[in-house]
């Protein structure tokens, strides 16, 4: 039985719909939620967002936030998240190559916290984005026209 999901970012709406399973990357864990689940209030940190459907699951990169769980339904406000279609794989690159260069200077102890997480959401943002793509060359889906290949 699906579970409705709505994931809201200052910015926009990013996806409204129902799912099999969400997982989430919490700050004590990474958490599965299925329909049913225990009313639930939880910070969450760096991670993926997994929306686990019927046709496929679709991946999210998302840095921070809130979930609420409730039995029917699972509402995020993250502070900022991107579907694996939005990422600009050749920035999350660079973004990448840029932390760690600056990490591997010897940058001075109270900048490294800051390095470490801009780390972790290039690492992250380029896992999401190749999923997305991976995904999209196996269903044989064109996600630009929308039409099979």
């Amino acid at each position: 039985m699906a579970i409705k999901v709505d994931i809201v970012t200052p910015e926009k709406m990013l996806y409204s719909g129902e799912v099999e399973m969400i997982t989430l990357p919490g700050t004590n864990g990474q958490m599965g939620i299925l329909r049913g689940h225990a009313p639930l209030l939880s910070t969450l940190d760096i991670g993926e967002i997994v929306l686990h459907k019927r046709e496929g699951n679709d991946y999210l990169a998302v840095s921070g936030g809130v979930v609420e769980v409730r039995p029917d339904k699972v509402t995020i406000l993250a502070d900022v998240a991107e579907a694996g279609e939005e990422i600009d794989e050749e920035r999350a690159r660079i973004a990448l190559e840029r932390a760690q260069r600056i990490l591997a200077e010897n940058p001075p102890p109270h900048q490294v916290p800051e390095i470490m997480a801009s780390l972790r959401r290039s690492t992250l943002r380029l896992k999401v984005a190749r999923r997305h793509a991976g995904r999209r060359a196996s269903s044989g889906l064109n996600y630009e026209s929308g039409q099979q290949q």
